[in-house]
């Protein structure tokens, strides 16, 4: 017969697991089963997964493992995992969702506090996707909880660039994202094959990022980034309408080319009523070994598209930074691991990194939201 008290010490250390893709302890997932321990301190922990195929399965086990011979009287540790039933994926879908029936778009309720960045340019080829993934990881690495929505259906890159193999989790209708560095994404590109192209039209453009934001489960977050496609189409529309509360982040490279673009997507705020959070100029002025400045694209085109959406919009709006040309930017990209962590003090690191902290200590304010309280009777 097992020792209650031991029994007992071993729950208290699953309280320390987290589980990998929901980011919530397993014993208040109730992932935990049976717990016995032997008169030699043999302990045996009963683990119930989520679906069979889980693929964070071996993490699971080593971290329930590790945590149960950490309990006093606990020599070795054995783990039997098993699978929920349904009635047991139902209960855990009806915790996860706070109560709430049905699908629901969370970030779009007046109660919400987490920061909806939507991260914006007016043509392609600026570094707008490396810009989104380095801002995610930066923050979360602050420790924030966040979550990236590759929104650019057709010219999805953030999996790539955050180095993501791994494919969502389908727990029912409810998809749990993969979660790397820190930061929990989503992207059309975890559902296609190889290199295919997605040829989709304008509805069901809406619908996938409606699908986005309704049925994968990101928690509760403090920020969540949306890579936009280049340009004013369908998609910033439809992020407008499903996110209202969202802001822009508009990125633009010096060179008047691309800043009088950039300036028409930061514009059309005007029209869908949403804040421009900032710009921030990408390939910026790079700094040479003799201490010279090598300005391939230009400069001053970030300044110059803030200072002209600050008249338009009439209220200000900042140049959040400058991020310089840098191979270690280049390079991170195509390792699958952003600059941040790659090479955070690099000239590009350092810029994204103080990019994020301007953008980390805006709090999740509450003015104007609707509070889930009544009055007392």
């Amino acid at each position: 017969m097992s020792d209650p008290a031991i029994t007992e010490r071993i729950r208290q250390r699953l309280h320390e697991v987290i589980d990998p893709e929901l980011r919530l302890p397993i014993t208040q997932l109730g992932m935990v089963g049976e717990i016995s321990v032997d008169d030699a301190g043999a302990a045996h922990v009963g683990v119930k997964l989520t679906i069979a195929a889980c693929p964070m399965r071996s993490r699971i086990v080593e971290d329930v493992t590790a945590a149960a011979v950490r309990a006093e009287g606990v020599s070795t540790a054995s783990v039997e995992l098993g699978v929920m039933t349904p009635e047991e994926r139902a209960a855990l879908k009806d915790h996860l969702r706070g109560g709430e029936t049905g699908k629901i778009n969370r970030f779009a309720q007046p109660e919400s506090l987490t920061r909806v960045y939507a991260v914006a340019s007016g043509k392609g080829g600026v570094g707008k996707s490396s810009v989104t993934v380095n801002l995610a990881c930066s923050m979360a690495a602050q420790g924030l909880k966040v979550g990236i929505i590759d929104a650019d259906i057709h010219g999805f890159s953030v999996p790539d660039l955050m180095g993501i193999t791994d494919k969502p989790t389908r727990l029912d209708e409810m998809i749990l994202p993969p979660v790397a560095y820190g930061v929990k994404t989503i992207s059309i590109g975890m559902f296609v094959e190889g290199n295919q192209a997605v040829a989709w039209r304008g509805p069901m453009l809406h619908r996938a990022v409606e699908q986005f934001l309704t049925d994968v489960h990101f928690g509760d977050l403090d920020v969540l980034l949306l890579d936009l496609p280049p340009g004013t189409g369908d998609i910033a529309i439809s992020v407008a309408q499903l996110l209202p509360g969202s802001e822009l982040l508009v990125v633009t490279t010096p060179q008047s080319a691309a800043s009088n673009v950039a300036e028409r997507a930061g514009a059309l705020s005007s029209q869908t009523k949403q804040r421009v959070a900032g710009v921030i100029e990408n390939m910026g002025p790079m700094t040479l070994p003799d201490g010279s400045s090598f300005e391939l694209f230009g400069s001053g085109g970030g300044q110059l598209v803030a200072d002209r959406l600050s008249e338009s919009l009439n209220t200000e709006v900042p140049l959040l930074g400058s991020v310089p040309l840098d191979m270690h930017l280049r390079e991170a990209g195509d390792d699958g691991e952003p600059v941040v962590r790659s090479a955070p003090d690099s000239p590009a690191g350092t810029a994204l990194r103080g990019i994020a902290a301007r953008l980390a200590v805006q709090p999740r304010g509450i003015s104007g939201r609707k509070l889930p309280f009544s009055p007392a009777s």
